[in-house]
């Protein structure tokens, strides 16, 4: 897993650890990491994104509560075999189809020009 600053920490976006979690759930989610894979060290990553290796751990603590990742006393910390990531594209998934139907609804659009939409768009890339 490399640490770049294209991940996604914004200090205005809500809590950095829920960020650093989602985004970790976000890279297995899409293939990005697989079960197995070792994750930076807590100070490595926090070097690497700027922010406070407490902050990563919290978050590190988060994803290992959930069962997404596990940590090797003398090892590493590594996404863990079984990770649930079936469920957690699934999630993320209804997440974005509950932001765009509440978008499409705001905007006064039909559920059948909205489908349309998102057809197009899924088409297009």
């Amino acid at each position: 897993m490399t640490i770049d600053r294209a991940w996604p920490v914004n200090m205005d976006a809500g809590p950095i650890f829920v960020q650093i979690a989602n985004h970790v759930r976000q890279m297995l989610a899409r293939g990005e990491i697989v079960p197995g894979d070792k994750l930076p060290s807590a100070r490595d990553l926090a070097a690497g994104l700027g922010v406070n290796p407490n902050t990563v751990a919290h978050a590190f603590a988060e994803l290992e509560r959930t069962g997404v990742i596990e940590t090797k006393r003398g090892l590493g910390t590594y996404v863990r075999d079984g990770a649930p990531v079936a469920a957690m594209r699934r999630d993320m998934l209804r997440a974005a189809a509950t932001a765009f139907a509440a978008e499409a609804a705001a905007l006064g659009v039909s559920a059948p020009e909205a489908l349309g939409a998102l057809k197009e768009a899924l088409n297009a890339g």
